[in-house]
């Protein structure tokens, strides 16, 4: 039975019963955990913001190595060379949760913290998680993503991450609140409640973090979403990069879907979008070729540039941009997000997701 519940964490598996959690000490040793594939364009930018943290605890960073084509690994090197808190650990599958749980492993303190290659920590942000899991006895803390952009194509992609018309309402983009959450941007865990529930699962290529907390709160353990702490986000730069990545995300997201046998109600309008478009796209084929004839095949055609009218209305007027090709490019940025990723969706709910793999980051 498949079954669509809202977004509310007050029932089901954040409803039971939560375990105590042993009380952090003051300024607790913290661990970095950053999964690294092709990123030698960001890489010292994002470990420069990781080792500049204002914290008075320890700290050590450890970069889980995928099979990088672009100097990423001299990089790497580099960096571990200056600064003995920077460790390497080799992850040649290049898989995000296994690269995730390999430098877990191999790190030493009771706070870990994940962060991203494509991402910026900002000052002040290790020792905000470390009170805040301190005076909530949360297992894991995220903040806000806020995406930004260099050239003009990334300035618009950052606007449809920031945008609820892009990336839907989950609270890591648009929240106001400190809440409990389903999930958590990076995130900031106690090691032994990672322990406890397994690490993430390595079955998994996209979708990871989602997959992780509904385990963490399934034991009983509190995901909390607060505001203050806010990671900038560099997306992709490029509209097949975009692409890929979309589709990846969605087809593993219609995966978990297909194996919980539930799912949120916001995730699934881009799918319905993606299954109306192709309706009026395969409509016109057949018209094309005269199989599709008399005026009511028009009808097929209605949904879709409903939906067109919609994302174009929406790109022009709400996100903003400095002129008429940025409006321009905010719509083909939204509905390359919505259709990308639905279509993944439906693909990864029929089928499953096993082979996919977002290869927007391959260069």
């Amino acid at each position: 039975m498949f079954v669509c519940h809202n977004d509310g964490v007050t029932s089901g598996p954040a409803a039971r019963t939560r375990p105590d959690l042993e009380p952090l000490p003051e300024n607790p040793p913290v661990s970095y955990v950053m999964p690294v594939l092709n990123e030698a364009a960001h890489l010292a930018e994002a470990v420069r913001a990781v080792l500049s943290q204002d914290y008075p605890g320890e700290q050590e960073l450890l970069l889980a190595l995928g099979a990088s084509s672009d100097g990423t690994d001299t990089v790497a090197a580099e960096l571990a060379a200056a600064d003995p808190r920077v460790r390497l650990v080799a992850n040649p599958r290049n898989d995000i949760p296994i690269g995730l749980n390999l430098a877990i492993r191999a790190s030493r303190f009771p706070v870990v913290v994940r962060v991203d290659a494509h991402a910026e920590l900002p000052a002040g942000y290790t020792a905000a998680a470390v009170e805040i899991l301190r005076r909530t006895g949360a297992a894991n803390v995220g903040g806000v993503m806020e995406a930004k952009g260099r050239g003009r194509f990334q300035r618009a992609v950052a606007r449809g991450y920031n945008s609820p018309f892009g990336l839907g309402g989950g609270s890591w983009h648009h929240g106001e609140d400190e809440i409990d959450s389903d999930s958590a941007y990076l995130g900031v865990f106690r090691r032994e409640v990672l322990e406890e529930v397994g690490y993430y699962d390595e079955t998994l290529r996209r979708a990871e973090d989602w997959e992780l907390n509904h385990r963490i709160r399934a034991a009983g353990h509190r995901v909390l979403f607060t505001p203050k702490l806010r990671v900038t986000y560099w997306p992709r730069d490029n509209w097949d990069a975009l692409r890929r990545q979309m589709y990846a995300t969605g087809v593993w997201r219609g995966h978990l879907v297909r194996r919980h046998a539930s799912t949120p109600w916001r995730y699934l309008p881009p799918p319905a979008v993606a299954l109306l478009v192709a309706i009026s796209v395969l409509v016109g084929l057949l018209q094309a070729v005269g199989v599709a004839r008399g005026p009511g095949w028009a009808f097929a055609h209605v949904p879709a540039l409903g939906y067109l009218a919609g994302v174009t209305a929406v790109g022009v007027t709400r996100l903003g941009g400095s002129g008429a090709v940025d409006r321009l490019l905010n719509v083909v940025v939204l509905a390359t997000m919505h259709l990308g990723w639905g279509a993944g969706f439906i693909k990864g709910w029929l089928t499953g997701a096993t082979t996919t793999v977002d290869r927007s980051r391959v260069v």
